[in-house]
């Protein structure tokens, strides 16, 4: 009897871990529908998907090996700058001259971006069951939307849900970063009209949806697909490198650059999407940044940007845009908060990822860098950086593009991640 409870044990932690994994990866899955029904819920799915995926490899491997295994990213020279940002976060809140409210968006930024690592990192290797039917769901939510947007929201408005159109910008931002590696593993898988479909109704929706920001995203992932397809890899990294660059280093130029090139028509013509305010509010924000380039004013303090010191700074014009509660550009608010040393260190993060996602295979680094440039469209005209369901949305994006290196290796992380349930008998008689 004493003899046959470790082997019980040892018999049972695959397939409870392998169930566990499998809820996770379901969630996952259904991340772009549940989104599309509460735009603000990606924080809660990743945060569930994460500690379920945490329970299966725990009880997989234990503790010690499920750290180990958790940490060895952290140090690498990308984990190890990704640190150092997240320090000089940190220690910006010592000069906030709002602390508590540093505090807050750190409250939400923090648990939010644990789950999105863990969930980016355990989750690879289970993901493959759930191809699928997340192509389908995927598909479907894009159809969902576009016909509500089409009937003026009336699906909303039978509910009694918010009917407004907008309230679809977040979750097609989302469907539109994850579109792509799941197009891409589903015709890895053998399933190449429903990756068609579900790429094309990503854009689709996107394109007509009010969110400028999804349509941005789709047509730089477009764009950057086909050129890294075409162009020598080495190439395409070094000009998506000179892009994000550019697109950090000019941030506080934006918008005096904007306001220069942009004509009266094209603001007129382009109204919707409020051009003219988003030049003022950018230009604000240059000049917080111009009157304090070095440290920045303090993790999350761009909701309050118009009670800071800084802004009594600014000529009077200046300031009344400044209670926007963000710049819409992330690249903005990290030089607005964290000073030139957060530029900085935001930069070798973003070449540390390039330099690793160029030794993957071309096909796959063609979808990353689509996904990169996505991404970062959506942060250079969207929301604000610290946002819960935007940094939940990045660790999904980052799961199932290592899901795509998982598929190409044909190996997981975990030698239990595709080990299928098994009935465990409960008999003493052996």
């Amino acid at each position: 009897m004493r003899a046959a409870a470790p082997t019980a044990q040892a018999e049972a932690g695959p397939p409870i871990a392998a169930r566990l994994a499998g809820f996770a990866a379901m969630l996952l899955a259904a991340l772009p529908a549940v989104m599309a029904a509460a735009n603000r819920s990606s924080p809660v799915v990743v945060g569930l998907a994460a500690l379920l995926f945490l329970a299966a490899a725990v009880a997989a491997e234990g503790w010690r090996t499920a750290t180990e295994r958790l940490a060895e990213p952290l140090a690498t020279p990308l984990g190890l700058a990704a640190l150092a940002f997240l320090g000089w976060c940190a220690v910006s809140v010592a000069w906030s001259p709002l602390p508590a409210l540093s505090l807050r968006h750190a409250s939400e930024f923090l648990p939010t971006l644990l789950a999105g690592f863990l969930v980016a990192r355990l989750a690879p290797p289970h993901l493959g069951p759930v191809l699928r039917p997340a192509g389908w769901l995927l598909l479907a939510t894009c159809l969902f939307i576009e016909i509500d947007l089409a009937t003026d929201v009336a699906v909303r408005r039978l509910l009694h849900e918010r009917a407004f159109d907008y309230v679809y910008n977040r979750p097609l931002e989302l469907i539109v970063l994850l579109s792509g590696p799941v197009a891409v593993l589903l015709a890895r898988r053998g399933s190449p009209l429903l990756a068609l479909l579900a790429a094309a109704a990503a854009g689709a929706a996107a394109w007509f949806s009010a969110s400028g920001a999804s349509a941005l995203a789709a047509i730089v992932a477009a764009a950057t697909y086909g050129l890294a397809r075409l162009l020598p890899q080495r190439a395409m990294v070094a000009l998506a490198g000179l892009g994000l660059m550019g697109a950090l280093a000019l941030a506080p130029l934006e918008g005096d650059v904007l306001a220069a090139v942009m004509p009266p028509r094209l603001h007129a013509e382009m109204a919707a999407s409020n051009t003219r305010e988003r030049v003022v509010i950018a230009q604000s924000f240059g000049a917080a940044v111009a009157a304090d380039p070095w440290r920045g004013t303090g993790f999350g303090t761009s909701a309050r940007f118009d009670a800071l010191p800084v802004a009594r700074r600014l000529d009077p014009e200046m300031r009344p845009m400044l209670t926007a509660g963000h710049p819409h550009n992330s690249f903005l608010q990290v030089w607005a908060e964290l000073g030139i040393v957060g530029a900085a260190l935001a930069a070798i993060v973003l070449l540390l990822t390039l330099r690793a996602l160029s030794a993957w295979p071309k096909p796959d680094c063609a979808a990353a860098l689509a996904a990169m440039a996505a991404a970062a469209g959506i942060a250079f005209v969207g929301h604000g950086a610290w946002q819960g369901w935007w940094i939940a949305g990045l660790g999904a994006l980052v799961a199932w593009l290592r899901a795509m290196r998982h598929s190409a290796k044909g190996q997981g992380d975990a030698p239990w991640a595709t080990e299928p349930p098994r009935t465990i008998s409960t008999s003493t008689s052996s």
